[in-house]
């Protein structure tokens, strides 16, 4: 067994960071649902206004530099070393600049910028969490590039059950003295959970690190004129995928500034428009984005694969790793479809006890087959090295969700940012497989990832309509459990169809890449 997952490193590594994904937002849910019950949906909706300037400092701080590094390991272990140190240097040193400007310029960022004064007291703490998130990206990006997946994956479930365990802690600190538990308890969490993280990434790097195949960097003190030569071409290409992120996230910020905003327009006090976006962003997305924990998990391992078989010059590496990529999102995204749309509703009622959650988990679940595709075929460009053809694609990608929040929000509510986030993800995948199409001759077999899953979907429902529902539950237990039972039940018979009409995938295709 330990030299079947040696040699098939992309599933290996998928596998374990899907499971730890998985086993993380089991617990998230759980999360979720206490801040919806103890901070409520307007809480919850002041909460996300946070991470706009947090997805903007990662920008340029984390994302971009652990990309760099994933690739530059991957593509030449030698000098990995040192390639880590150059871009912690460079990273950190970033993260305590954007620190200390968030913390002198709270006030302003959330009053002019946010447009929400409840934020000003959240910054400065949230501001203490982008050094962690630095050194824990930097970290795991190297991690990645080596395809050792284990401590990034284990350094998820740290962060959540050390931002739980603070949260709950606080929680209860707070009511026994008597006062209301504010979303300062939640960003207080986010805190301590990256801080943890980023302890427990860098405890396993320096206990349990491979010092000796990483040069003097690693291991010894190393010279300067060596930190820099791995600095230029780090730079090189973080600059620009700095450059992407940046203009990215400022316009996704724009687009979370402007949706209460725009709100407010069509008709709801601010107050309701917060309630809105928080049940939109706090409740009902992180549903959806739930079984992308899969998706994810390949994406991140694609990356590395993908350069090291392009430095090789493997070619039909390549291809199989893209075929593999989309057929299992093209699977994925299709049942969430239908699990979405048959039992949506019920789920937002018994988990939140929200309607209205519910009705946005149903709308949405046409996002995942195109969130899936987009998520790994982006993830394959940027392997490929084509970092400026996935920045263009999701430019225009989110200037479509942008045009339906700040044109259709006031004429037909949230429904018109529900809709702009499908027509965004659409778009965003259809380019991206048109830019595959063209850097590598392979076209996806219609039958095998649109039609035969969607058959077996259609299936695996027709199937479960014929039992009774509500099945039956032993004891006591909550709604809840029946309709998870349910949901396992489709899943099931979806897994046992698509097995049923599984043909080995045939790569030996004359398919080349460019």
């Amino acid at each position: 067994m330990h030299s079947y997952f040696k040699n098939h490193t992309l599933a290996a590594g998928a596998l374990l960071l899907t499971l730890t994904g998985i086993a993380s937002r089991i617990l998230g849910f759980f999360y979720r649902i206490f801040l919806s019950r103890t901070i409520g949906a307007e809480g919850l909706g002041v909460y996300q206004m946070v991470f706009p300037i947090y997805g903007i400092c990662f920008s340029i701080c984390a994302g971009s530099i652990q990309t760099a590094i994933s690739r530059f390991t991957a593509a030449d272990r030698d000098r990995a070393g040192r390639t880590l140190l150059a871009g912690f240097i460079i990273s950190f040193s970033l993260a305590l600049g954007l620190a200390a400007v968030i913390i002198r310029f709270s006030g302003f960022l959330a009053s002019q910028v946010l447009m929400e004064p409840r934020c000003a007291p959240l910054l400065p703490a949230m501001a203490l969490a982008i050094p962690c998130t630095s050194v824990h990206a930097c970290l795991c990006g190297w991690y990645y590039g080596k395809e050792k997946v284990q401590v990034p994956a284990l350094s998820q479930m740290v962060e959540q059950c050390i931002r739980i365990f603070t949260v709950f802690l606080i929680a209860r600190i707070w009511e026994e003295q008597g006062r209301p538990v504010t979303v300062l308890a939640a960003v207080a969490g986010l805190v301590a959970g990256e801080a943890g993280s980023a302890l427990f990434t860098l405890l396993s790097f320096l206990l349990f690190g491979n010092r000796k195949k990483d040069g003097p960097s690693v291991s010894g003190r190393p010279a300067p004129s060596s930190v820099l030569t791995a600095a230029a071409p780090l730079l090189a290409m973080a600059l620009p995928l700095m450059g992407n992120r940046l203009v990215m996230n400022l316009l996704q910020s724009l687009e979370a500034i402007l949706i209460p905003v725009r709100l407010e327009l069509s008709g709801l006090s601010r107050s309701q428009a917060l309630s809105v976006y928080g049940v939109l962003t706090g409740m009902a997305l992180p549903f959806v984005m739930f079984p992308s924990a899969i998706i994810n998990s390949l994406a991140v391992v694609l990356l590395p694969s993908v350069a090291r078989h392009q430095s090789l010059g493997n070619r039909s590496g390549i291809l199989k790793n893209i075929a593999l990529s989309f057929r299992y999102s093209s699977y994925m995204g299709i049942l969430c479809i239908g699990i979405f749309t048959s039992f949506g509703d019920s789920l937002g009622l018994q988990v939140f006890k929200s309607a209205e959650a519910g009705s946005f988990i149903s709308i949405l679940a046409w996002l995942c087959p195109f969130l899936y595709l987009s998520t790994t075929m982006g993830s394959v460009l940027n392997g490929l090295g084509k970092t400026s053809v996935t920045f263009l694609h999701n430019l225009v990608s989110l200037l479509v969700r942008l045009a339906f929040v700040f044109f259709g929000i006031p004429r037909a509510g949230i429904r018109a940012c529900l809709w702009g986030m499908l027509a965004g993800e659409l778009v965003l995948s259809l380019l991206h497989l048109y830019s595959l199409r063209r850097l590598v001759r392979y076209a996806p077999n219609a039958w095998a990832v649109i039609v035969k899953p969607s058959f077996c979907l259609a299936s695996a429902l027709g199937i479960f309509s014929l039992f009774p529902d509500p099945l039956p539950l032993p004891g006591s237990l909550p709604p809840f459990f029946g309709t998870v039972l349910q949901i396992g039940l489709v899943c099931t018979g979806y897994l046992l169809f698509l097995l049923l009409f599984h043909k080995r995938p045939d790569h030996s295709s004359n398919s080349t890449v460019t």
